[in-house]
């Protein structure tokens, strides 16, 4: 009896990998998140201007008192004629289209004290902020994490206590007495560190490229600027670094004792892989996700919070140039120092988020 046979079955198609397919539906999935991120900075970056504006303009004062002075008040023309030339005689909203239409043009306004662009000041006050606050990040990363890690392999031992002790002391002393001590005995009574200011007014300043003292020393070849610039960099930055060296000792400790009770960390040591490479390329790699949030977010404080270091230390960063502009009402001044903090609030979420993808293998498979 004659069966009916069926066609021969070809061989069974390559599945498609789940990356091409996504790649199919828009693009790598890294640069679609790059693409969100970047719309949603654009969007917040609006938000910024408009709550800048709106809290500036609700800060009791009058403007017009503090920069003429009382005399000035008791005639009209010369009040309605300075309010004409810096477009306060407009109604708020008017007032905000000119200021958003000046900053979509790159425009922030001319301050009301310097009689300079407002973006001329905050290229010139901006990068002695960043250098500074750069500096105090830089070793709060080194020493936080290194201390951490320590606290957390050397669990309930003396290292331990003594670290946790130490960053229960940086978070709680305040960083205004901290300056004021620092300065007080390092440079009046031992004199080993050098006075105020970001190099020695002898040397004079590298001829300016970025803005950084000690980037422009290297880059001219004045080994001498670079070593004082170094020199009064060390204190001030060491006072701000305290409380976040405390903070991210405390961060790294937790998030390292919770990765060593990982089942994956159990196996790694079964196998007899050395503890080097479990450290650094098991518990590290997991635990520095939270510690890279806290440190994103302490640099922004840092930038933001520099106001009483730097009067202590005469540091003509952006600290000095925003007091000055809020006590004298400089609006333009004060929304200015505003919208810089909060787009580097902004840059640095967005860096926060790379990153996590370049540590975080889970992450880049989302």
């Amino acid at each position: 009896m004659s069966e009916t046979q069926e066609p021969a079955a070809g061989p069974p198609a390559a599945p498609v990998p789940a990356q091409k397919k996504a790649g199919r539906r828009g693009g790598h999935p890294l640069v679609r998140f790059l693409v969100r991120r970047v719309l949603l900075a654009v969007l917040m970056a609006w938000g910024i201007t408009l709550v800048t504006f709106v809290l500036t303009n609700l800060v009791p004062g009058d403007p017009v008192a503090a920069n003429l002075g009382q005399r000035a008040l008791g005639d009209p023309a010369i009040v309605a004629q300075w309010r004409a030339e810096h477009g306060l005689d407009k109604p708020l909203w008017q007032q905000y289209l000119i200021h958003l239409q000046g900053l979509v043009q790159g425009d922030l306004g001319t301050s009301q004290q310097s009689h300079r662009p407002v973006a001329q000041d905050l290229a010139e006050f901006v990068p002695a902020t960043l250098e500074l606050a750069g500096a105090a990040i830089l070793v709060s990363l080194v020493l936080g994490v290194a201390f951490g890690v320590v606290a957390a392999l050397r669990r309930d031992r003396l290292p331990d206590h003594a670290l946790r002790v130490l960053s229960l002391i940086g978070i709680s002393v305040p960083t205004f007495w901290l300056a004021l001590v620092a300065f007080y005995v390092f440079f009046y009574r031992l004199q080993i560190t050098p006075g105020s200011g970001r190099v020695d007014a002898a040397l004079g300043s590298a001829p300016p490229v970025t803005g950084l003292q000690t980037v422009d020393a290297l880059l001219a070849g004045r080994w001498d600027i670079f070593t004082s610039a170094v020199g009064h960099l060390v204190t001030p930055a060491l006072v701000l670094a305290l409380y976040t060296i405390g903070l991210l000792t405390r961060f790294t400790r937790s998030a390292v004792l919770e990765v060593l009770g990982q089942d994956y960390v159990r196996a790694a040591r079964a196998k007899g892989l050395p503890g080097r490479t479990i450290l650094f390329r098991y518990v590290l790699r997991s635990a520095l996700v939270p510690v890279i949030t806290v440190a994103g977010l302490a640099f922004g404080s840092l930038l933001s919070g520099t106001v009483l270091v730097e009067a202590i230390f005469a540091w003509p960063g952006v600290g000095q140039y925003a007091y000055k502009s809020a006590t004298t009402l400089d609006l333009p001044a004060v929304m200015g120092v505003g919208l810089v903090v909060g787009v580097v609030y902004l840059v640095i979420n967005l860096i926060v988020d790379v990153l996590y993808g370049v540590i975080d293998p889970r992450v880049r498979l989302q």
